[in-house]
């Protein structure tokens, strides 16, 4: 089990950095009057995300640690996204189309939510 966490754990703090130097660049290339690094890792990561799985359904088995090291680890470090992307997809493969499009709203809209309430809730407390 340690070493599962470990691979998470160096996996996440690869993904991270990569994560910020991503944003980093494109913010100096392109500018920062728009998220395009957010964007950018979001659409990266779920693209990986989904050539990872499908490549180790059709041609590579790696370890059970390794696995964990590239998905939970370095994509979920690079971008939490990738994950949320692949179960949204698996809801809508299996044929769960309509819980599909609720589970993509409902994150959407309920992890905004969440941070307009986190800082709402902090300016009344900390004020």
């Amino acid at each position: 089990m340690m070493g599962m966490v470990l691979a998470i754990a160096a996996g996440g703090a690869v993904g991270s950095v990569a994560r910020y130097g991503t944003m980093v660049w494109l913010g100096r290339w392109l500018g920062t009057g728009f998220p395009y690094g957010t964007l950018a890792v979001n659409v990266i990561g779920g693209f990986v995300m989904g050539a990872l799985i499908e490549l180790m359904a059709l041609a590579w088995s790696p370890s059970e640690t390794m696995r964990v090291f590239l998905t939970v680890g370095i994509l979920g470090g690079f971008t939490t996204f990738s994950t949320f992307s692949l179960d949204a997809w698996y809801l809508i493969q299996r044929g769960d189309v309509a819980l599909g499009a609720l589970y993509i709203v409902a994150s959407v809209i309920l992890s905004i939510g969440g941070l307009v309430a986190g800082l709402y809730l902090t300016r009344v407390v900390v004020a």
